[in-house]
């Protein structure tokens, strides 16, 4: 069928239902979408096929506005901090995957041209994919997550010239052609010429942006209207996308320079609360175009080739990120995930591939093969971290790497510390306030040396080994504090010292109340939900700011944990049976409500008012002034 109607819901209906399997399954929503697309283009179920060009205008809208919300979040101030690792990490990395990967695309057969063209995009790795798997895992702030963000944002940022250079690569005459195939108002010029068009594009965008985007948007915010403002920002990104095509330049590179003007503006949130749901579906679109748009039947032809350069393309880019943060310092382990984590190819390279096929550097056959080997990159990211986790890590990361053994532990504590990042330490520094030492121990080695240059002695190593506990002394220390960030770490820990050390009293961290249930199974003496006490100090605040008295809060609060603490022991047993879950869920909530109702009703005593003295308040106004 060939109406636009039943193009678009196939498309929605496929992303309905093949996008939370995927997510599911831990496979993230890209390949989701790119999953999706190969279902209903014409290798599989046939719904979709070269009848879908209307969608596909849509989808690469859902690009252009990507781009523009990646601009807007590469705040100039935050890029200037993070400036030596994002210039030095990150560019050595662009251009070392470039030259290699388009090495390697000379040597099977293309023109140097098109091979340094295909480099740039197999230098691109997956924003989605890689931050998302280090949030998951809690390894954002690690030394592997901080090279990795450095590596991306350097990545979004190099963009901008590689949109410059492919026309001129278009350009030479050794291209294939012998002429540019850019289009609009630069058909015709020399490579040159076109790259003096782009920056003077550039210019343009980045003063529109300063002297008449922002202007416009604060005479739109006077209205309070919110669907203007959203009309508003829809208009500066198809305003600027049509100003580039115009000119024959990219929609995207002109929209990405766009949001980075409007970076530092008082719109920013604003604007990207508004887009991003439009651009949520509309990039969704562009993946489930490209997942329709994959050549099975080439890929069905040659599928050794095709799988040898997928495999090829990923050990060249993990190779490359492995020299690299060898030579930056990184430890094994962090290494590993940093080298894994990005060796897929990433969004970007989707359209790149588009860019370059429509300047004629590639042909079909070639477009394809990039396109399909994108494709399966990153679809084998989630198998090549699972790898690496299960077994490479547990061998080469903490346990045989020569150049970092566990440390010998020199003291002997009563209190022993498992993982030190912002909540380990937080009570480690209030326990030695008050005059109690700790035993600490923690897994990242370039954490553990950063500690050790703030005065901090923290010993490296996996506590979830029964050794390294008995040489830290679990056998005679009376606490052991788990304050890991990972919840299968945190069970395997708590399981290891309760297995090997009964006497000892476990009080572990937990992220929330479902980890708080499978914690509960090895009975430590105590549990503590990441958030709970956070949010009921919170909760406190807001009540006397209301007027109530601070006793009668600070009780309430106390009352609220008690109960909820109780009612987390009641409601483990039932948290596999959804129905009666919520049930027990429902009870709790009204029981809950009727204790503190009945504790409100209680007449405050006399001497509660020395709890709102004067001093007391202005205690309590103070943090808010600072």
């Amino acid at each position: 069928m060939n109406d636009f109607f039943f193009q678009a819901a196939v498309y929605l209906a496929a992303a309905v239902v093949f996008v939370p399997i995927a997510t599911r399954l831990g496979l993230g929503s890209v390949l989701g979408y790119l999953i999706a697309g190969v279902a209903i283009g014409p290798y599989l179920l046939g719904f979709i096929g070269q009848e879908g060009g209307d969608i596909m205008h849509f989808a690469e809208f859902g690009v252009v506005m990507m781009l523009f919300l990646v601009g807007l979040e590469l705040e100039p101030a935050a890029f200037w901090r993070m400036r030596r690792a994002v210039l030095g990490v990150g560019s050595l990395q662009v251009v070392a995957t470039v030259l290699v990967t388009g090495g390697a695309a000379m040597a099977a057969g293309l023109a140097w041209q098109a091979a340094l063209a295909v480099g740039c995009a197999l230098a691109m790795s997956s924003t989605a994919i890689g931050l998302q798997s280090l949030k998951e895992k809690g390894q954002l702030d690690s030394a592997a997550g901080r090279q990795s963000f450095a590596v991306l944002l350097f990545q979004d940022v190099a963009v901008i010239p590689i949109l410059a250079l492919l026309p001129l690569l278009a350009a030479a005459p050794a291209a294939g052609h012998g002429e540019s195939h850019a289009e609009g108002a630069l058909e015709g010029l020399s490579g040159g010429m076109q790259t003096l068009a782009v920056l003077a594009a550039v210019g343009v965008v980045v003063a529109a942006g300063r002297w008449v985007v922002v202007p416009l948007l604060r005479v739109v915010a006077r209205t309070r209207l919110r669907e203007l403002f959203t009309g508003s920002a829809l208009l500066i990104v198809t305003s600027i996308a049509l100003l580039m095509q115009t000119v024959g330049l990219s929609p995207a590179l002109g929209t990405f320079l766009a949001g980075v003007v409007l970076a530092t503006s008082e719109f920013k949130h604003e604007l990207e609360s508004d887009l991003d749901p439009f651009k949520g579906l509309l990039l969704g679109l562009f993946f489930m175009a490209v997942g329709a748009s994959i050549d099975f039947g080439l890929v069905a032809a040659d599928p050794v080739r095709i799988a040898l350069m997928t495999v090829g393309v990923v050990a060249l880019k993990a190779g490359v990120l492995f020299a690299i943060g060898r030579g930056s310092g990184l430890s094994t382990d962090q290494n590993l995930v940093f080298a894994l984590g990005l060796s897929q190819v990433g969004e970007f390279a989707f359209v790149l591939a588009s860019f370059i096929a429509q300047l004629g550097l590639l042909d079909a056959r070639w477009t394809g093969t990039l396109l399909a080997v994108t494709a399966l990159s990153m679809a084998t990211t989630p198998l090549v971290m699972l790898v690496n986790s299960r077994l490479l890590l547990p061998r080469v990361g903490t346990r045989e790497a020569p150049e970092r053994a566990a440390d010998a532990v020199e003291e002997r504590h009563r209190v022993i510390i498992a993982g030190f990042s912002h909540f380990g330490s937080t009570v480690g520094r209030f326990l030695r306030a008050n005059g109690v030492e700790a035993t600490i121990l923690d897994h990242d080695s370039d954490r553990v040396d950063l500690l050790r240059r703030m005065g901090f002695k923290v010993y490296y190593g996996d506590a979830t080994r029964h050794d390294l506990l008995e040489s830290a002394g679990a056998g005679r220390a009376d606490v052991l504090v788990s304050a890991v960030e990972d919840p299968e770490t945190a069970r395997r820990l708590v399981e290891t010292a309760r297995k090997h050390f009964p006497t000892l009293a476990i009080f572990v961290r937990a992220r929330h109340r479902m980890d708080a249930y499978e914690l509960m199974e090895l009975e430590p003496e105590r549990i503590y939900r990441q958030h709970q006490d956070t949010s009921l100090r919170l909760g406190v605040d807001v009540l006397r700011h209301l007027g109530h008295r601070a006793y009668s809060a600070y009780r309430a609060a106390q009352a609220f944990n008690e109960h909820d603490e109780r009612a987390l022991a009641t409601l483990a047993p039932s948290r596999h049976d959804e129905s009666r879950y919520i049930t027990s869920v429902r009870e709790q909530i009204e029981a809950q409500e009727a204790l503190l109702l009945a504790d409100r009703q209680i007449v405050p005593a006399e001497s509660d008012h020395a709890w709102d003295s004067g001093e007391l308040r202005r205690g309590f106004a103070s943090p808010a002034k600072g």
